[in-house]
């Protein structure tokens, strides 16, 4: 039977995360929400100096074995600690989530390439700036959901891998939706080097940001998530070693390529319960002391239906990816069933229960004073990311018995 209980590794780790998040990361988020100009954002001395505190702390690592300078931590525990720093500081743990993408494949692929191991892995792992932060690009302008779409022999990307004696020329376009796309340091480069193969002529290749011909696009400016960098890459002719092609490009594309989505729809089903947290928590606190009609609202019918509903979504939600979380650490990667519809319906209900305590809150809920509306806005983006909760039902639905 599962067992529910913490052991002392994970009670230390989530414990930390919580102290981290409340001391520094919330803070940190709610000033740079606010601030107007997405690049500037990034740019500020603000998000530099919390990045490289948690990864002082070890939250840009932790799923990287040991034996490559990684927490080595077990998904299970993983996704708790998501969840912690998505309470407090949403928009950093969905920078730290996609940052370790870079060496985090090539422990997984390429352990024993001691090359590709030193340059990409060892100074991550030892990095406490930040500045090492990775993205992985598929999503194109021309190729969102597609990306997925595996029988399709004239859908393929359209950034194309041209095979150059020892390396290969990349050239084309990733979208705006690009995770750190903007501050990475390295990229994960799906490019296509056999169009007669559709998705699946696409090869995986590891590309420094200051490679020549590289070009980051101005960053996308946000409803919600605003800490969050998501810019465009523009690739012109630039020059990767063959032996940066990490996975090539054939029949086994998509086992690689839904490996991903497993793990990474986990991760952002934790970021929606999270925010859940967040939202109900604050709305909790203020029923509590805000009295209307004599008494505390929260003690009015409707306002602890709204509240006991939020709390039967988070521990639904939370139950939910804590099996996808299982599974992924007694057969890695995981089920992808399960994942897909963890995220789907953790995000779902991020949405619609962020707006609600936006509704306990009344004519404050919108009020930018408190972070209630802040949290709906940044639920929106959930039901997007990693793939939209509309397509991902579809892919999940093909693999029901």
């Amino acid at each position: 039977m599962v067992d529910f209980s913490l052991n002392d590794t994970q009670k230390a780790i989530v414990g930390l995360a919580r102290t981290f998040g409340r001391d520094v990361l919330y803070k940190a988020e709610i000033a740079i929400d606010q601030i107007g100009n997405a690049d500037e954002a990034a740019a500020s001395e603000l998000f530099w100096s919390a990045l490289a505190q948690a990864f002082e702390l070890g939250f840009g690592r932790m799923a990287i074995p040991e034996a490559f300078g990684g927490l080595g931590l077990d998904p299970q525990t993983t996704g708790m600690v998501w969840e912690e720093l998505a309470r407090w500081g949403p928009g950093f743990a969905a920078t730290l989530m996609p940052g370790a993408v870079v060496p985090q494949l090539v422990a997984l692929l390429a352990g024993g390439n001691k090359h590709l191991v030193d340059r990409f892995v060892r100074p991550y792992t030892e990095d406490t700036s930040g500045k090492l932060i990775s993205a992985w690009c598929s999503s194109e302008p021309e190729v969102g959901s597609d990306g997925s779409n595996y029988d399709a022999r004239e859908i393929h990307h359209h950034t194309m891998a041209e095979k150059k004696g020892d390396s290969y020329l990349l050239s084309g376009a990733k979208s705006d939706f690009v995770s750190n796309g903007g501050i990475a340091n390295a990229y994960i480069i799906f490019a296509c080097v056999d169009p007669e193969l559709g998705i699946k002529g696409s090869g995986t290749f590891i590309v420094p940001a200051d490679s020549k011909g590289i070009k980051k696009g101005r960053a996308l400016d946000k409803t919600g998530l605003r800490v969050l960098n998501q810019a465009p890459v523009f690739l012109e002719e630039v020059e990767v070693p063959a032996s940066h092609l990490l996975f090539p490009h054939g029949p086994g594309y998509p086992m690689l390529h839904n490996s991903i989505i497993t793990v990474g729809n986990l991760a952002v089903g934790y970021l929606a319960v999270g925010l859940m947290r967040a939202a109900y928590e604050h709305a909790l606190h203020h029923s509590k002391s805000r009295v209307q009609w004599g008494r505390p609202i929260l003690e009015h019918q409707h306002v602890a239906k709204k509240l006991f509903e939020c709390h039967l979504a988070i521990e639904a939600a939370r139950a939910y990816l804590w099996k996808g979380s299982w599974l992924s650490a007694r057969n890695f990667p995981g089920d992808l069933k399960t994942s897909l519809g963890a995220k789907i319906f953790a995000t779902e209900m991020a949405v619609k229960h962020t707006a609600e305590m936006v509704q306990v809150l009344g004519g404050y809920g919108i009020s930018r004073e408190y972070p209630v509306e802040k949290y709906a806005r940044d639920a929106l983006l959930l039901r997007i990311m990693d793939g939209t909760n509309e397509t991902l039902m579809n892919k999940a639905a093909k693999h029901l018995e």
